[in-house]
């Protein structure tokens, strides 16, 4: 994804997409807020600690990441990609976060929860 030509509201979320996919959550937690929404599927999260902690689980399965598109401007930016896990590869997510002063104070988190969940013999 590219962050040419675009707002600042993008670049915070490409930095944050950035380090989260590499696996450095820490890094990525830096561009969020203390006190931040998040809404996933399913459940609703508020609080860095909350946060971090759900992410923190993703990221014990996730293995890779390809990213389709991103945009943006002052305060929001929308981010579609496909993680990859052991299970898939090919299910799509969605993200739009809501940036203010560099950093993340709300995120909406789209996708298909059952196409990560392991297969049922």
């Amino acid at each position: 994804m590219s962050d040419d030509h675009n707002g600042p509201a993008l670049r915070t979320a490409l930095a944050y997409h950035r380090a989260w996919t590499s696996g450095d959550l820490d890094g990525a937690m830096a561009y969020v807020a203390d006190d931040v929404f998040w809404r996933t599927p399913g459940e609703d999260l508020t609080g860095k600690d909350a946060y971090r902690d759900f992410l923190g689980g993703f990221l014990r399965v996730f293995t890779g990441s390809t990213d389709v598109a991103a945009f943006g401007d002052q305060e929001q930016a929308l981010l579609c990609y496909y993680p990859h896990t052991d299970v898939t590869g090919t299910a799509p997510a969605a993200e739009h976060l809501t940036i203010r002063d560099g950093q993340i104070v709300e995120n909406l988190l789209v996708f298909d929860r059952l196409s990560f969940a392991p297969p049922q013999a």
